[in-house]
């Protein structure tokens, strides 16, 4: 058997397989698919999945879950004796503020460093930065031909 070139090889499986028929499901497992999908769709809107209830429904339901969790935490923070609930915040929010005291020093600690630095050595670092992605680019393409290409 003459030896075949990929593209030749392609197209020869490429033909097996289009001539083989179709294969036809067996028929029990058809019937059993069929009554599956009859049977999820005779399911009543509220038994089907959340995407599948009607915009009125999901809506109602979602207003109802907000203020259940709204009730929910105002009994547990009457509760709990801790009434005043700002008090209670103060302490979270205090050390957000520091978060983002420390984190606007970095931001304009790192502006001040950019603006430091000239120009010239921004541009020489981007030429670097794209010379060396094309070489290693055209590295990894000749080992790739000399590895992998056939012979």
């Amino acid at each position: 058997m003459p030896k075949l070139t990929n593209e030749e090889l392609e197209k020869l499986i490429h033909q097996t397989l289009r001539s083989l028929p179709d294969r036809r499901a067996p028929r029990t497992l058809e019937n059993r698919v069929l009554a599956a999908i009859a049977a999820q769709q005779a399911l009543p809107w509220w038994r089907q999945s959340f995407t599948a209830w009607p915009v009125a429904a999901r809506g109602a339901f979602l207003l109802v879950t907000a203020i259940l969790a709204a009730a929910l935490l105002a009994w547990f923070f009457r509760t709990s004796g801790q009434v005043q609930s700002a008090s209670m915040l103060a302490g979270p929010l205090a050390m957000l503020a520091k978060v983002q005291a420390v984190v606007a020093g970095i931001g304009s600690f790192g502006a001040i460093v950019w603006r430091s630095i000239p120009s010239l050595w921004l541009y020489g670092g981007l030429a670097f930065v794209v010379t060396m992605y094309a070489a290693f680019f055209g590295l990894g393409a000749a080992a790739y031909r000399s590895f992998f290409a056939q012979r």
